[in-house]
C-alpha cells in the first residue's frame, strides 16, 4: 500500500500546473529539490529552471532522469482536478510524470546508504524535445555508468530499451497568385503541388523497417478566388536507427516539385536521435527481470515510438533503462490516471537497481 505522506505529495505536484515554459515547472522542481536534499543530495536549479542534484555513495555513478513540465495549460484543475478513487488518482499530469517522480524520491530513500553515487537530472522543457535541457543533460550523464529513466512504462508494466528517433520538419512550397477565375492558368498553385508532394512522403512510410511519416498540418492560400501562392506542411518523421536518420534526409532533399515552377523548401529537423538497445541496456534489463521476479513482477522489454529524454542520453554512449515509472493510462489524455498501487513495489525496483545495476 502506498504511504500517505506519498500521497500528499502527489496531490501538491499535480495542484502545481507546470506546462513547458510556465513558471509552474521551476516550482515543481523546487518542491522536489526540497526532497532530495532531505535524502542527502546537494541540489542546483539551474537556468531554464531544469534540477540538477548529486547524492554520494559508492562505486561508479548512476543518473536518473525525468522531467517536471506537462502537456496541460494552466486553468485545467478547473474542469479536470486531483482526484483519488481507491488505488486510482487522476489529474492533470498525474500519469505523465508526476507520480514517476514520486516514485523516484521513495526509490532514492529506499535504496539508503548502500546505493551508488547518483546523479537526478529534471528538464523543464521535455515536453517540447528538451531544447534548453539538452546540454545540461548531457553533462550530467558525463561518465555515468548507466541512466535510469522514470518515464511511465508500457501499458503491462514492461521496460523501455528502445525508442524511435523523431523528427518534426516543415515543407515550404512558393508558387505564383492569380485570379481564379479570369487568370487560372497565369498561377502556380502552391496547393497542388503540395497534394503532390504529401503523396511522395507518404510513401517513405516504411512499417516493416520502422520508418513513420506524418503530414500532420496542412496550411496555404489565402482565399478561394486566389491560385495559391504558397502552402506548406508539418510533418513528424520517426525511425528506429541512427543510420536512417542520414536515409531519410536524403530522401527528403531528393523531392522535386511536380510543377517546376514551384520551389521546395525545408525547415526544422531531428529533436531526439533514435535510442537503440545497446549490449549495457540488455545487461540492465536483465538485472531488472531479476529483481522484478523477486517482488512478484514478470517484466517484459519493448520499444516505444515515442521519445523521452532517454533517447538523448544514450546518443552520448550512455546505457539507459527507460519505463521505470508508475503503472497507469491515459497520458496527454482526460482520462490520465495512476495505479497508486504500482508505486511501492516499483520504488523498490528502482532503489535495487541504483544499489546494484549490474554495470
Amino acid at each position: 500500500m502506498v504511504e500517505p505522506r506519498l500521497v500528499e505529495l502527489l496531490q501538491e505536484l499535480v495542484e502545481i500546473e507546470s506546462p513547458t515554459y510556465a513558471p509552474g515547472a521551476r516550482a515543481v522542481a523546487a518542491r522536489l529539490g526540497e526532497e532530495l536534499e532531505r535524502l542527502g543530495g546537494d541540489v542546483s536549479i539551474l537556468d531554464g529552471g531544469h534540477l540538477f542534484a548529486s547524492h554520494p555513495g559508492r562505486g561508479p555513478a548512476l543518473l536518473v532522469s525525468g522531467h517536471t513540465d506537462t502537456v496541460w495549460p494552466v486553468g485545467t484543475l478547473e474542469t479536470m482536478p486531483f482526484a483519488l478513487d481507491g488505488d486510482r488518482a487522476a489529474g492533470p499530469g498525474v500519469y505523465d510524470m508526476k507520480a514517476c517522480l514520486v516514485l523516484m524520491v521513495d526509490a532514492i530513500r529506499r535504496a539508503g546508504a548502500e546505493r551508488r553515487e547518483l546523479r537526478v537530472f529534471l528538464t523543464a522543457d521535455e515536453e517540447m524535445g528538451s531544447p534548453t535541457g539538452r546540454t545540461p543533460l548531457e553533462a550530467a550523464a558525463d561518465g555515468v555508468a548507466a541512466a535510469f529513466v522514470v518515464e511511465p512504462p508500457g501499458a503491462s508494466g514492461n521496460l523501455k530499451t528502445s525508442r524511435k528517433g523523431l523528427g518534426r520538419f516543415t515543407l515550404t512550397i512558393r508558387g505564383r497568385p492569380a485570379h481564379a477565375g479570369t487568370h487560372r492558368d497565369e498561377g502556380v498553385s502552391a496547393i497542388e503541388e503540395l497534394a503532390h508532394q504529401i503523396l511522395a512522403l507518404h510513401a517513405l512510410h516504411d512499417e516493416e523497417r520502422g520508418t513513420s511519416i506524418n503530414v500532420g498540418v496542412v496550411s496555404g492560400g489565402t482565399s478561394e478566388n486566389v491560385v495559391a501562392a504558397e502552402a506548406q506542411a508539418r510533418v513528424d518523421v520517426r525511425v528506429v536507427r541512427t543510420d536512417d536518420v542520414e536515409r531519410i534526409e536524403q530522401a527528403l532533399a531528393r523531392l522535386e516539385p511536380v510543377d517546376p515552377r514551384v520551389t521546395l523548401e525545408w525547415g526544422g529537423g531531428w529533436t531526439r536521435p533514435p535510442l537503440e538497445r545497446s549490449d549495457g541496456a540488455a545487461t540492465l534489463v536483465a538485472r531488472a527481470r531479476s529483481y522484478g521476479r523477486e517482488l512478484g513482477l514478470e517484466l517484459a522489454e519493448e520499444s516505444s515510438g515515442g521519445g523521452s529524454d532517454g533517447n538523448l542520453i544514450g546518443a552520448v554512449g550512455v546505457p539507459v533503462l527507460d519505463g521505470l515509472g508508475a503503472r497507469g493510462g491515459g497520458a496527454h489524455a482526460p482520462d490520465e490516471h495512476v495505479d497508486l498501487s504500482s508505486l511501492p513495489v516499483r520504488a523498490e525496483l528502482l532503489a535495487r537497481l541504483l544499489r546494484d545495476p549490474g554495470l
